[in-house]
C-alpha cells in the first residue's frame, strides 16, 4: 500500500499525458475507435512509461501537483495537435483541388472525425492512413510519446515556454509549414484547373457559339480525375515525406522545449 500511495501521483501525471494525446492523435483519435478502447491502451502504455521512467519519481501531491497535473494534459493535446495538423494537410490540399474542379459543393462526412470534408481530401486521407498504419507510423508515434518524458520531465516548466512565446512561434510554424504542404500537394491538380480555365476562356472568344458554362463543368471534372490517376502512383512517396516533416517537427517541438530550458 505504501508503494501504491508513492507512485499513484507519478503514473496519474504519466496517464494524463498519454490519455489527452490519443484523444487528438490521429489513427487513435477516430470516432470509430470505441472509447473504452482509448483508455485501456493509455492505462497499459501509462504502465509501461512507469515502469521505465517513472519508478525513480517522488512527486509529493500539493498544490503544485495540481499544476503540473494540467501541464501533462496540455503535453499531451500539443503533441497530438502537431500530428492531427500534418494529417490534415491532404484535406486542406483536396479542399484546393475540390473548389477548382467543381466538388465543392459535394462535401461528404468524415467518418474518421464526424465533419463534413472534401472528397478528394477525404479520399486522399484514407490512403494516408492506411500508408501510415502499413509503414507502423502508429508504433513510431508511440516511441515519440514514451521518449517525450526525456525533454519534457514531468515538472511545470511548460507554462514558462508558452509565457516566453516559446510554444506560440513553434505552432505557428508548423501551421504555416503544413498550410505550405498542402498547397505543394494540390499544386499539380490546381496549375492544371487553371490552364483549363484559361483554354476556356479563349474558347469563349474565339468561339462565342460554344456554352463554355456548359462544356467546362465535364470538362475540368474529366481531367481532374485523369491527373487524380497518373498522380496516384507517386502519393507513396509524397505521404513519406509528409510523414517524416511530421516527426521532424516533433523533434523540434522537443529540441525547442529544451533551447528555452537552457
Amino acid at each position: 500500500m505504501e508503494l501504491f500511495v508513492q507512485g499513484f501521483p507519478v503514473f496519474l501525471l504519466i496517464f494524463c499525458r498519454i490519455t489527452s494525446f490519443f484523444v487528438v492523435a490521429p489513427v487513435f483519435a477516430a470516432r470509430t475507435v470505441p472509447a473504452k478502447f482509448k483508455v485501456g491502451i493509455g492505462f497499459f502504455v501509462s504502465f509501461l512509461v512507469y515502469l521505465t521512467y517513472g519508478t525513480t519519481k517522488q512527486i509529493t501531491p500539493n498544490a503544485l501537483y495540481m499544476l503540473t497535473l494540467v501541464q501533462e494534459i496540455m503535453v499531451g493535446l500539443l503533441l497530438g495537435f502537431i500530428v492531427y495538423l500534418f494529417f490534415t494537410t491532404v484535406q486542406t490540399a483536396g479542399a484546393f483541388i475540390d473548389l477548382q474542379v467543381g466538388f465543392a459543393m459535394a462535401n461528404v462526412v468524415d467518418p474518421m472525425t464526424g465533419v463534413s470534408a472534401p472528397i478528394t481530401g477525404n479520399f486522399k486521407y484514407m490512403v494516408l492512413t492506411l500508408l501510415f498504419l502499413t509503414m507502423n507510423g502508429h508504433l513510431y508515434l508511440l516511441q515519440a510519446l514514451m521518449n517525450s518524458y526525456r525533454w519534457i520531465p514531468l515538472e511545470p516548466n511548460l507554462f514558462g515556454y508558452i509565457a516566453n512565446g516559446t510554444v506560440t512561434e513553434f505552432l505557428v510554424q508548423a501551421f504555416s509549414q503544413s498550410f505550405l504542404l498542402a498547397l505543394q500537394i494540390g499544386a499539380p491538380i490546381i496549375v492544371a484547373m487553371f490552364l483549363t480555365d484559361v483554354g476556356l476562356g479563349f474558347l469563349a472568344r474565339t468561339a462565342p457559339q460554344y456554352n463554355v458554362f456548359v462544356i467546362g463543368v465535364p470538362l475540368k471534372i474529366l481531367i481532374g480525375f485523369l491527373l487524380l490517376v497518373l498522380l496516384m502512383p507517386s502519393l507513396g512517396t509524397l505521404f513519406e515525406h509528409l510523414f517524416s516533416f511530421m516527426f521532424d517537427f516533433m523533434g523540434k517541438f522537443f529540441g525547442a522545449l529544451q533551447g528555452a530550458a537552457e
